[in-house]
């Protein structure tokens, strides 16, 4: 059974074998060459491959239904619109996944989202550093994706980019504007609140 302590592992440095895997073409990928091609169904078909996953990755961001529905429309209009700039960098589906993040991340940021630069402020409080009783956090999965979803927008963000989408901390604090310090600090906080939600019982 998967458990959270899962999720709060190190992202693992990547080997030599993986980087030049990283950096290697990606395979030709003939859907995407259809749609190229203006192949109609194609379209409807690379939309309904990927569709539910993006809306997923949109939703543990933006926690709205209807947001993470708008996002996604506006993901895939824009992929679509810019498919012949795609040249197997990656997979499609990742390429796809970063349009529908940087999309849920500008909502956020149009809705106000309050992630305070500590680097700009002040430093921050050594408990934010604490580290959280791992062996005590020991939750399923969905509890904890539930439970994320009650955080506040920053925390949420933070958490979801981290955590979920495996996004490295420097490259979170890029997208959000922020130094890493910050990113850290939000993380490390985030994690106490969803001890006390997850000891609390307050997930569905």
């Amino acid at each position: 059974m998967q458990h959270v302590s899962y999720y709060c592992d190190l992202i693992p440095n990547t080997s030599k074998k993986s980087v030049l895997e990283l950096t290697a073409t990606i395979a030709y990928d003939e859907l995407v060459e259809r749609c190229k091609q203006g192949d109609s169904l194609g379209y409807s078909e690379l939309y309904n491959k990927y569709a539910k996953a993006m809306f997923n990755t949109s939703l543990r961001i933006v926690n709205n239904v209807g947001d993470a529905e708008d996002v996604l429309q506006d993901a895939f209009v824009d992929a679509f619109r810019h498919l012949k700039d795609f040249r197997y960098n990656s997979t499609f589906g990742a390429w796809l996944k970063r349009i529908v993040i940087n999309k849920s991340i500008s909502l956020l940021r149009k809705k106000k989202l309050q992630l305070v630069d500590i680097e700009t402020t002040q430093v921050a409080d050594r408990s934010d550093y604490e580290t959280v009783d791992e062996v005590a956090f020991q939750y399923k999965v969905d509890e904890v994706r539930n439970a994320i979803q009650k955080l506040p927008d920053g925390y949420r963000a933070v958490v979801s980019l981290y955590l979920l989408e495996e996004i490295p901390q420097e490259e979170i604090g890029k997208m959000l504007g922020i130094s890493h310090n910050t990113v850290r600090t939000q993380y490390h906080r985030a994690k106490q609140k969803l001890m006390g939600i997850l000891k609390e019982g307050g997930v569905s």
